[in-house]
């Protein structure tokens, strides 16, 4: 598994605007249409990744907790799908059922998204305010496939805790690391 390191976009950035279609219910939205009353947690995975597979019951289980608390959640996937046809948009359906992925997983054809939000690899976090602008960007935790650490999302849901109750957030925050973005 090649690792690749998170871009760590400036906090206080402002949440770039995308207009992408949902795999889930083929419906196109921006983040204005998808962001929380509280914040937006913008994530970029795929199918494939070896991180994100070991992952997502993790990710599944913040969504799930944080969504009944105002927070937006949205999976974006960047991926090449000529070079990589597992990550195409009917095997992300598929995916996001499997996973019991229930809320948007959008489809980022022309990889204008990724770039905007300088996502490097999958899985990538990046955690708005409800001013949209950029509040936490980084790793889930300090868990990765094969090194024995429990997967927790502890860095996460200590940005996510930080965020709604108005606390200071640890620092410094660390990048996550997964497969690198596969762009055309």
């Amino acid at each position: 598994m090649a690792q690749t390191s998170s871009a760590m976009l400036p906090l206080g950035t402002i949440a770039p605007d995308f207009y992408l279609k949902d795999t889930n219910s083929n419906e196109t939205f921006s983040f204005e249409d998808l962001k929380g009353s509280k914040g937006t947690l913008v994530m970029f995975i795929c199918n494939h990744c070896p991180y994100v597979l070991y992952s997502i019951p993790e990710v599944v289980m913040i969504a799930n907790d944080y969504r009944v608390q105002g927070i937006g959640v949205i999976a974006i996937s960047s991926n090449d799908i000529i070079k990589y046809p597992e990550d195409s948009p009917e095997l992300m359906t598929a995916f996001a059922m499997e996973n019991k992925i229930d809320f948007p997983y959008l489809y980022d054809e022309t990889q204008e998204t990724a770039k905007a939000y300088s996502a490097a690899c999958t899985p990538d976090f990046y955690l708005f305010d409800n001013q949209d602008k950029l509040f936490y960007r980084g790793q889930l935790d300090d868990s990765r496939p094969g090194n024995g650490i429990s997967l927790s999302g502890s860095d996460l849901r200590g940005a996510i805790d930080a965020l709604i109750y108005n606390r200071s957030l640890k620092e410094p925050q660390k990048p996550s690391i997964g497969c690198g973005i596969k762009w055309k």
